[in-house]
């Protein structure tokens, strides 16, 4: 894709989620052959503050990479079917994180495809947390990677282009407008407000 620009630095993550993910829109994100421009992300807040988090209850085995240094993948398994990618913020021992939505394929699409499938559309291809783990190569495996020297600046997104809204499909804390999206861009996944299971 040209020059991606300079890598981000372990301050990015420095900080609270709901900061570092609008920051995060048009950024570039690699991984082996495949590199994603975000453009939507959605922020995890603090235990015992954020009831959407999976840190809301404190450490645990599954969480504990939350509560590690700023700038890792904290990946986890959910509806017993897919992976779903986040980095995490703030120091050590903090527990938030900013969940990677969605994103446009800009290097390694051919890789990116055969892992979807020959039937997905471009703009499908990371339309959507798990089809962004899935095109990335994402998976238990990656949790806990240091994604420093990994995250570069990209394109980035214009302060006008960026949206916020509530985020998606939780059951708690739903309408807490920590959901950022490029304005327009067709790989942004629609949203969808919780609904229960039954």
């Amino acid at each position: 894709m040209g020059d991606r620009g300079l890598t981000l630095d372990r301050s990015f993550f420095d900080r609270p989620a709901h900061e570092v993910a609008p920051s995060l829109l048009g950024k570039v994100v690699v991984h082996g052959p495949v590199a994603v421009r975000l453009t939507e992300v959605e922020a995890y807040g603090l235990p015992g503050q954020d009831p959407a988090s999976h840190t809301y209850r404190g450490l645990t085995p599954r969480n504990a990479v939350m509560f590690g240094p700023p700038g890792h993948l904290y990946v986890y398994f959910t509806y017993g079917m897919h992976y779903c990618a986040n980095f995490t913020c703030l120091p050590p021992g903090t527990g938030s994180g900013v969940l990677l939505r969605a994103g446009e394929i800009v290097e390694g699409v051919d890789v990116a495809t055969e892992r979807r499938g020959p039937a997905m559309k471009p703009r499908d291809l990371a339309r959507g947390p798990a089809r962004l783990a899935v095109a990335m190569g994402f998976g238990r495996e990656h949790n806990g990677e240091d994604m420093i020297g990994g995250v570069y600046e990209g394109p980035g997104a214009l302060p006008e282009q960026v949206m916020e809204g509530p985020r998606t499909g939780v059951s708690t804390g739903r309408d807490v407008p920590w959901r950022f999206w490029i304005d327009g861009d067709p790989t942004v996944s629609p949203y969808r407000a919780h609904t229960p299971r039954r």
